[in-house]
């Protein structure tokens, strides 16, 4: 898989990748072959998609530690908001150069000198939906991390082989890729394969393809509950033409334990030999049930192990039992603390397994959004804490007893309201960062995540505070940055998306379309 991807990879980028910030000239290498089919190219296609989001830099070094979930063990720069400069330039780079791959397929399937030959590695009409699929999930993650961001013109070539791309308004994003999923979902034929082979996400499911199109537009939509009054009719319209059923139907991209195919959190720890990352103390601190008592903050469910704990990572020790490491104190300081951590590098926990299956969406997710869509209903609840211990028991190995698993949903279950579900999605979210850091900025929850100026951990009898390194206004980072690079290779366009951010700055402060929060901790209800 790694080879194809690397092969297909080589050839999409000098014949078809452009992005808004890969704006130099697009010069084609006649000695690089041009026709490569497009089940290769979806495998190679996927396969970037998920190295560059599901690695220890974009999830491990930026979204997860955002989401509180997984953080650094020694270095806490980007935990504390400041982002490598290097590092953004390339991750949106890279993330466009996805969304052109996927393009490639439909490309391939569209124009009529190869939609022929390539219809021998699937359905012609269901490849260019899937791909359709991958590019509003894509999308997605590129809006939610950078906000206004090039989407009408992002693809798009102009005589001189150059692009100056726009930066479309979240809120046009989002009405687009509500169209785009609704109508690759129409598109497909569950008759007929979407790939005879290529395809890691789905096998080549045509039916899962579509379910995944539906479930993935009910996740747009519930971004969109504060701010479009129309976000249930777009749910209903979702659930009309099918929706995930079951833990099989989850969105995953699963890796292999075969040569160099492993997943990139492996790669970053194991091959790059850097024991950087860890599990963070709110994470563990919501699964043990405990409160945070240095902030003053209540837990829901007060003195309630989660039975995902054991999931999700390995103890301390057998002595030390379940801990995670204090979020981002400084660098030098965080070092000191590694003990209050597992160590992953000697004992990995399920996401640092070679075959890891990255979630891009899992049934546990829609079901929570469905419980908040029917006005917080305990059956789409509970059916959706159910699955998700299943999900995660079956991924990791790990077994919890029915009754331990009837004893913790019954105990989380008392009061069914935002809260409860805001915070069993998060739980469900493990390792998806980029959602679940959409998530608490949508919602305010969890309160139990620490903000800037609170306390994170009591250290030579010292209280010491979370004090990030850029100006967040006080609240957990609202948005990335847009790339410096951008500011000389898309100038007018990068200028006129910064006037349009809070202050007519480029910060980190300015507000998703979607969130409408008034405060750290204010929990606005639905339209």
């Amino acid at each position: 898989m790694k080879n194809i991807a690397k092969y297909i990879f080589s050839v999409l980028v000098v014949s078809s990748t452009v992005s808004c910030s890969d704006l130099d000239e697009l010069n084609e290498n006649p000695n690089r072959p041009q026709n490569v089919p497009s089940h290769m190219v979806m495998n190679g296609a996927e396969k970037w998609t998920m190295d560059n989001i599901y690695d220890v830099w974009f999830s491990g070094r930026q979204c997860l530690p955002y989401s509180q979930q997984i953080g650094q063990l020694n270095y806490t720069e980007e935990d504390r908001y400041e982002i490598r400069e290097p590092v953004n330039n390339n991750y949106f780079k890279y993330l466009y150069m996805g969304l052109s791959n996927f393009q490639k397929v439909i490309d391939l399937n569209t124009d009529p000198a190869t939609a022929a030959s390539n219809s021998a590695f699937g359905d012609n009409q269901n490849q260019i939906a899937a791909a359709r699929i991958m590019k509003a999930w894509l999308f997605g993650v590129i809006t939610d991390t950078w906000g206004a961001v090039p989407y009408s013109e992002a693809l798009k070539l102009v005589s001189d082989n150059k692009v100056y791309a726009k930066y479309d308004d979240q809120k046009d994003i989002y009405a687009n890729l509500i169209k785009e999923l609704t109508e690759a979902s129409a598109q497909i034929d569950e008759s007929k394969p979407a790939f005879t082979s290529g395809d890691v996400i789905f096998g080549g499911d045509a039916s899962k393809w579509k379910r995944f199109a539906n479930s993935l537009k009910c996740r747009f939509a519930i971004h969109l509950s504060k701010v479009d009054p129309n976000w249930k009719q777009y749910i209903s319209e979702a659930l009309a033409s099918g929706v995930m059923e079951s833990n099989d139907d989850a969105a995953k991209f699963k890796y292999s334990n075969a040569g160099t195919e492993y997943c990139y959190f492996y790669e970053g720890t194991f091959v790059q030999y850097r024991n950087d990352l860890t599990i963070l103390k709110p994470f563990v601190d919501i699964l043990k049930g405990q409160p945070d008592t240095l902030n003053h903050k209540s837990h829901p469910w007060e003195g309630v192990v989660d039975p995902r704990l054991a999931m999700y990572t390995p103890p301390i020790s057998d002595e030390k039992g379940y801990g995670g490491i204090p979020y981002a104190a400084q660098s030098g300081i965080q070092q000191q603390l590694a003990s209050m951590a597992p160590n992953w590098y000697n004992n990995p926990p399920v996401c640092f397994k070679k075959d890891y299956a990255v979630p891009l969406m899992t049934f546990a997710e829609l079901q929570f959004i469905l419980c908040e869509y029917n006005d917080y209903d305990p059956s789409y609840y509970t059916a959706g804490v159910e699955a998700s211990i299943d999900y995660w028991s079956d991924l990791s190995g790990v077994k919890a007893s029915a009754e331990d698993i009837a004893d913790y949903i019954n105990a989380v279950s008392v009061k069914v309201d935002a809260e409860a579900c805001a915070i069993q999605k998060y739980i469900d979210l493990y390792t998806n960062g980029t959602e679940a850091w959409t998530e608490i900025r949508r919602t305010g929850y969890p309160e139990q995540l620490i903000r800037p100026g609170e306390y994170i951990t009591k250290f030579n009898d010292k209280l010491l505070t979370f004090e990030p390194l850029s100006d967040t206004k006080g609240d957990i980072i609202s948005r990335v940055k847009y790339p410096q690079q951008e500011s000389t290779l898309n100038g007018a366009a990068f200028n006129d998306a910064v006037s349009r951010l809070q202050d007519g700055t480029n910060n980190y402060y300015s507000k998703m379309y979607w969130d409408v929060r008034k405060s750290s901790y204010d929990h606005p209800s639905n339209l």
